[in-house]
């Protein structure tokens, strides 16, 4: 299963060039980079760890490359790595793009848990198969 979230998710995985192009437009629009890993990619699991702090007032997209691939060295292949750009602009104040650009070789999935509650009441949540495992060695 390939996990899906923010943009650019149903397509191949960016090459370093086409990162590195994301980036630049993030640069030009003057938008904060930052980025974030985690080992729980459950869709309501906004709050990912950050990889250094936000990169303000950058000029060149290199010193975010620079960051990634450090971030790569420690992470790779058992982490979600993704790029953020936060819009600081009055009105917007807001993320205007995120999206990932590197994942785990085995990407588990998910499950749909169903459970029935009163009555007729049927609800259902899901569960990170990488979850059943403890932070730190679910990938």
């Amino acid at each position: 299963m390939r996990l899906t979230q923010g943009t650019f998710s149903f397509l191949p995985d960016l090459t370093d060039d086409q990162i590195a192009a994301q980036v630049r437009y993030c640069i030009d629009k003057g938008w904060a980079i930052n980025i974030e890993f985690t080992d729980d990619p459950h869709p309501r699991n906004t709050y990912w760890e950050m990889w250094g702090l936000p990169m303000f007032d950058l000029k060149d997209a290199a010193a975010v490359m620079f960051e990634l691939e450090a971030c790569r060295k420690v992470h790779r292949g058992r982490s979600y790595i993704r790029i953020s750009a936060f819009d600081s602009s009055p009105g917007w104040e807001s993320l205007r793009l995120s999206f990932i650009t590197d994942r785990p070789e085995d990407e588990p999935g998910f499950r749909l848990e169903r459970a029935e509650g009163e009555g007729r009441k049927i609800g259902y949540k899901l569960h990170a198969y990488a979850t059943d495992r403890p932070s730190g060695e679910r990938y």
